[in-house]
């Protein structure tokens, strides 16, 4: 996992961040950052997935969130909604990325960016979507420590 990765989450949170709380356009928050140089050290093309993936799959990750939140998810401080939309972003679209990473990456943004023991919060929600949408990849990490146990 790279550190130019871990930079576009970071600056997708800001991002997704300001859309909430401006209602600004995607193009328009898209250009500042791209002028501003705020993305110099990260993987521009994850930042411009994760950016505009994110709305464009709003009401489905929107739905995974709800089923374990426990207020509406407008409600949620918009820091942590921003984090926890793109780790559930990841969980429902990138396949190809260990729900354990999600997690991780979730945690430590939470923990930069986020309130003191938010970074709790998102872990908790982010683990039960994960248990939820990729069943199968939890659960076969989970016979293998069983296994290793023996």
């Amino acid at each position: 996992m790279s550190q130019a990765r871990t930079n576009a989450r970071k600056a997708a949170v800001q991002a997704l961040y300001q859309w909430q709380m401006t209602g600004q356009s995607l193009v328009e928050i898209d250009r500042q950052f791209f002028e501003e140089e705020r993305l110099k050290d990260a993987q521009k093309s994850y930042f411009t997935e994760l950016f505009h993936g994110v709305p464009k799959n709003l009401e489905a990750i929107d739905q995974a969130l709800s089923e374990f939140v426990d207020r509406p998810v407008e409600m949620i401080d918009p820091v942590e909604r921003a984090i926890l939309r793109i780790g559930v972003y990841e969980l429902l679209n990138r396949l190809d990325m260990p729900y354990r990473v999600v997690l991780n990456e979730g945690i430590n943004l939470a923990k930069d960016f986020g309130a003191d023991g938010s970074h709790k919060y998102v872990n908790g929600i982010l683990d039960k979507v994960a248990q939820q949408k990729r069943s199968v990849e939890v659960n076969s990490g989970e016979r293998r420590k069983a296994q290793v146990k023996k």
